[in-house]
């Protein structure tokens, strides 16, 4: 097993749930071998407070938590990237910055919950799918030998887990 920490980046328009509970997911299940980072194209400017529910309940930390732009990691003093996965399907669509180190890219979409309406608990219901959703796929990601596949290989293999389907909770 190599030594090296991947740094990942999750992008989403609002930064406010969907990259914030990717980032905090992958830094604990990655166990140290990842860092995870998050921002937004448009961020909110507040992390959503139903993502912190839905995490805080999980046994998360929160604390440290923020919304914030993109714009931050295309900065030539920014961490460089091994991976930048978009997980809405505004910010795929959109022109990203270039990311210093050249990562690997991939589309991993997954439904907004926060335009989720209804009943306070369909709405956090939605949030607590989002992030189960999130989990099996990182889950798949943390599978792979990175170590032992190249470039070409490793990007067709998150190009897979993207297309995995998600479990709607229909």
């Amino acid at each position: 097993m190599s030594d090296k920490t991947y740094n990942v980046l999750f992008l989403c328009s609002a930064n406010s749930a969907r990259s914030i509970i990717a980032e905090v997911v992958l830094n604990e299940l990655g166990k140290g071998r990842f860092k995870a980072y998050s921002a937004g194209s448009q961020p909110s400017g507040a992390v959503h407070p139903l993502t912190l529910q839905v995490l805080q309940a999980q046994g998360y930390e929160t604390g440290h938590l923020r919304s914030k732009s993109w714009e931050e990691f295309a900065r030539p003093d920014a961490p460089k990237m091994d991976f930048v996965f978009t997980v809405c399907d505004q910010t795929a669509g959109e022109v990203c910055p270039t990311w210093p180190g050249q990562p690997l890219t991939a589309h991993w979409g997954f439904a907004d919950p926060v335009k989720v309406e209804g009943s306070e608990q369909r709405r956090l219901d939605a949030f607590s799918l989002v992030q189960n959703q999130l989990v099996n796929r990182l889950r798949l990601f943390l599978s792979l030998p990175l170590e032992k596949l190249d470039r070409l290989a490793i990007s067709q293999e998150i190009d897979r887990i993207g297309r995995e389907p998600v479990d709607t909770g229909a």
